[in-house]
């Protein structure tokens, strides 16, 4: 093996994956060329835009800005994976109750990114919730409808836990 690839083993929406891989492929490209997930996108290709978030260990990160070899050892989990896992499910009727989406480039991120905002389930106000999605950014929304279906699913999730 070269200085040029190594071998990745990672755990991707729970799937244990070994590959081969160049040392200078970003993890979103490893993601949507070599595993097929193309939920997350590649826009600003600096991590301004957002529209290429995952969770690595919990964490969102911007898969532009990472190297698929550091993600070696971790677990990733993508917009797929929260679809799969129905974490998102809300959130997604919502999203679409609401008009959240136009071309839909945007929505993989914001959908990762809100969920972080509704895993703290705690009461949050418009403001905050426009600072928490602040990182994403939405070319075709003028962003209120993306606030307004983080609120409504943030308020059925409080009004279903009390």
């Amino acid at each position: 093996m070269s200085d040029e690839t190594k071998t990745i083993t990672l755990t991707v929406n729970g799937e244990s994956v070994t590959k081969l891989v160049d040392a200078r492929t970003h993890l979103v490209d490893f993601l949507r060329g070599e595993l097929g997930l193309t939920g997350s996108h590649l826009g600003c290709e600096h991590g301004i835009c957002g529209a290429c978030s995952v969770r690595l260990d919990g964490d969102v990160v911007r898969g532009c800005l990472m190297l698929a070899i550091q993600a070696d050892g971790a677990s990733i989990e993508t917009v797929e994976g929260l679809t799969a896992s129905g974490e998102v499910a809300d959130l997604q009727e919502n999203f679409v109750e609401r008009d959240a989406l136009q071309c839909g480039f945007c929505t993989p991120g914001m959908l990762i990114t809100a969920a972080e905002l509704l895993r703290e389930a705690a009461p949050k106000t418009r403001e905050e919730i426009r600072e928490f999605l602040s990182g994403n950014y939405c070319r075709c929304t003028g962003y209120h409808a993306i606030v307004d279906a983080v609120e409504t699913t943030l308020t059925q999730r409080l009004e279903k836990s009390s």
